[in-house]
């Protein structure tokens, strides 16, 4: 009987220390400071590039940036079937419709975008600030 009491007591200990374990996942996990965009589709103004390039232009004091953006322009292999890859430097978007790739901090994000490169315009995964995007409506 005694067992059987303490075994009870036991299990109830465990399920409430779950349930507040749970509930403060809950609130730290809701209380972040950057909103997450919801949306798949979007429009970007501002400057994106390569992760690597997009990190040092994001670096760079405002007063170099244009020259930074101007000496690293945007250069990707492109495949036989089309496909851009291993791209460095940066472009400037204007208002181009993009799909949301992925999140890459609370600062920045991957998006496809179609990007001029040196033989015609191709879909490339690049970074840009999460500001920049516009969810499509």
């Amino acid at each position: 009987m005694k067992y059987l009491l303490a075994s009870t007591l036991a299990a109830l200990i465990a399920a409430a220390s779950a349930a507040a374990s749970t509930a403060a996942t809950a609130q730290t996990s809701g209380s972040s400071d950057t909103p997450k965009l919801q949306c798949a589709i979007g429009y970007v103004t501002g400057i994106g590039g390569s992760a690597q390039s997009f990190r040092d232009y994001l670096a760079t004091p405002d007063r170099d940036r244009y020259r930074f953006l101007a000496d690293n322009p945007i250069q990707c292999k492109v495949s036989d079937e089309g496909r851009a890859s291993g791209c460095t430097g940066l472009t400037s978007l204007r208002h181009e419709k993009v799909s949301v790739y992925d999140d890459i901090d609370n600062e920045t994000m991957s998006v496809v975008a179609r990007v001029e490169l040196e033989h015609g315009t191709y879909p490339v995964i690049i970074s840009v600030r999460r500001q920049d995007v516009k969810c499509e409506e």
